[in-house]
């Protein structure tokens, strides 16, 4: 297992901030947007900030594979093999970025036997970047100023739920009817996970489809800010590189842990 040290923090940070700076650089333009064999946009900035994130982890930490949404071509049977690995997503909410609505970040983490160990979400409209290693505690940076994050617990009415501006399904509708008095507040990308880790916010259901890159990095900071992410057919944490499709389940990610979200779901 790779050590994880302060240097190594602050080395994937300033990654996170180099790739920021390209993506940046893109969203200054009238750029371009193509759509993916699966449907998803993908700009110049994903593939801009991509390069500079594998660039500087292979520099970082050679003997490291890289998973990436912009590369996640590495086939299971070579995948089922690695105990420790990069997970990428260099743009999460490219529908948000082509928005222009500034909710868009910067997802980096460190897997080792199948959970986070590190992982860092840079919000490159605001150069705010939250991160966390397992074990310690969860911080928010803003500058070279860090502050220490604890998810509001215990949580109280009207409980503040973070909804998808992009995927907002009929289930997802069903389930904020049954979760009582609440105040939704639309917010894109692994931004949701941060704010629930600072305690701006309380839950985030997401019913439906995503990939293993869009929660790991966040999932790192919730946990070590108190709260969790958890799969809503088992109650755990998820796991990651476990299986051939890179795509996870249901889960909720809350920042009180004792809130009843399992009568929340649907039948």
């Amino acid at each position: 297992m790779i050590k994880l040290t302060t240097d190594l923090r602050e080395t994937v940070i300033a990654i996170a901030q180099d790739a920021a700076a390209a993506i940046m650089a893109v969203y200054a333009t009238p750029f371009d947007v193509t759509i993916k064999s699966d449907h998803s946009p993908v700009t110049a900035a994903d593939l801009a900030a991509n390069a500079v994130i594998e660039r500087g982890l292979q520099q970082l930490t050679p003997d490291l594979p890289i998973l990436s949404e912009e590369s996640a071509q590495v086939p299971w049977d070579v995948r089922q093999h690695w105990g420790a690995y990069w997970l990428v997503d260099p743009l999460d909410g490219t529908r948000e970025f082509v928005k222009r609505n500034d909710e868009f970040s910067v997802n980096i983490a460190l897997i080792y036997q199948g959970a986070p160990a590190f992982g860092v979400v840079l919000a490159p409209v605001s150069g705010i970047a939250w991160h966390a290693m397992r074990g310690e505690l969860a911080y928010r940076r803003l500058g070279m100023h860090d502050t220490v994050l604890r998810a509001r617990a215990p949580a109280t009415a009207p409980l503040k739920v973070a909804a998808s501006r992009s995927h907002r399904s009929a289930q997802t509708e069903a389930l904020l009817a049954r979760m009582g008095d609440i105040e939704v507040v639309a917010q894109g990308s692994s931004l949701k996970f941060c704010r629930i880790a600072e305690g701006t916010l309380d839950v985030y259901p997401r019913l439906g489809p995503t990939s293993e890159w869009d929660t790991a990095a966040g999932q790192c900071v919730l946990h070590a800010a108190g709260g969790a992410v958890l799969s809503a057919a088992t109650g755990k944490p998820f796991r990651y590189n476990r299986r051939e499709s890179l795509l996870n389940g249901d889960f909720i990610a809350l920042g009180d842990t004792r809130l009843p979200w399992r009568e929340w779901l649907p039948a």
